[in-house]
């Protein structure tokens, strides 16, 4: 038969690492290295080894500490230092047999020294009392990283069971409701893609803001790129044409910016209801030092302001009365290949 080679148990953890599996230690085993200790203490103490008998029982207790202390130390640890190579393995021997001697040394000469009790002497108490520092922090420093270990690893684990709750939920509440809403309506096209489009903001926003979250929808905009978008999103939802948006740079809202978002929102609102058939709606904003453009254009059939009567007050008040009171202007013309145009143009408030 083959020699049976004994390896320890192990497992995957939950960040996917393979993990050796600690045991308990079992009773039997301890007592056993308790009554080795004292047999041995019992049975050099039977040899006349003059002043050196009175040393035997402190180093045995120490040593016996230190054993039960390793005995008692991480399984999984000693487990991975049995199976590292022999070259590998000298420094955890050595550390181990270094902590071992200081502690010794250090509580040897301790005791010798107190029976002596002189204060001339307090200099080398001292450095007795650092060599078993030192020892004990040599023998206790694994186990030490060991335990930190295992609470950044528990604390990281934590944290991504939370954050995956966090996404189940998001997708519990508005993605499944999304989808039973595209199910109920699978015969309009139009309002699946309306559907899809606002589920597809949502997740973008509730991605790539900080921590996830968003923004309120209850809140206001307060910038321009967050104006537009908004704005853009609630002319889309509620006329079912794509709206696609581009914002180059930023800037905080105003007075003047707000008359001008009002006037861009009649604009995407007018080619969504005229335009809307011949494709998706273009959005284009920029901020240029004090001047802020912005763009409206659709693929409809076109547009003439000299052939809207008079008394069809939504272009000329709406958009460019509105633009000119604020102090800015607004152009409207026929694209080359079809579709009308909207271009706005406003300063910001001078800032104080």
């Amino acid at each position: 038969m083959g020699e049976t080679t004994t390896r320890p148990l192990t497992t995957v953890g939950p960040d996917g690492r393979r993990r050796i599996l600690a045991r308990r230690p079992e009773r039997g085993q301890i007592i056993a290295l308790v009554a080795l200790f004292i047999g041995m203490g019992i049975f050099i103490q039977g040899f006349q080894l003059g002043r050196a008998n009175t040393y035997i029982w402190p180093l045995l207790l120490v040593g016996a500490g230190v054993a039960l202390f390793w005995r008692q130390a991480d399984n999984a640890r000693r487990a991975q230092w049995v199976e590292l190579s022999r070259s590998k393995r000298v420094l955890p021997l050595a550390r181990a047999g270094a902590g071992v001697v200081l502690v010794g040394a250090g509580v040897t000469g301790i005791l010798v020294l107190q029976g002596q009790g002189s204060a001339q002497h307090l200099g080398a108490v001292l450095q007795a009392a650092l060599a078993v520092i030192v020892g004990i922090a040599l023998l206790a420093g694994p186990y030490v990283i060991r335990m930190t270990q295992d609470l950044s690893e528990e604390r990281l684990m934590r944290i991504r069971a939370q954050e995956r709750a966090e996404v189940a939920a998001h997708v519990h509440d508005s993605v499944l409701h999304t989808l039973t809403l595209i199910q109920r309506s699978a015969e309009d096209p139009r309002e699946v893609a309306r559907l899809a489009r606002a589920q597809e903001r949502e997740l973008r926003a509730w991605l790539y803001k900080p921590e996830g979250t968003g923004k309120d929808e209850a809140e206001e905009p307060d910038t321009l790129a967050e104006a537009v978008k908004a704005t853009a999103a609630e002319v889309e939802d509620h006329h079912g044409v794509p709206i696609e948006v581009v914002v180059v740079g930023d800037c905080p809202l105003d007075e003047r910016l707000a008359a001008q978002m009002q006037a861009a929102r009649e604009a995407m609102v007018n080619a969504a209801k005229y335009g809307g058939d011949g494709g998706a709606v273009q959005v284009f904003a920029e901020v240029e030092g004090a001047t802020i453009f912005l763009s409206v254009r659709d693929r409809g059939p076109g547009f003439d302001l000299d052939a809207v009567p008079d008394d069809r007050m939504g272009v000329r008040e709406s958009i460019i009365g509105r633009m000119q009171r604020n102090g800015g202007t607004a152009r409207l013309r026929s694209a080359p290949d079809g579709g009308t145009v909207v271009e706005l143009e406003m300063e910001r408030a001078a800032t104080t």
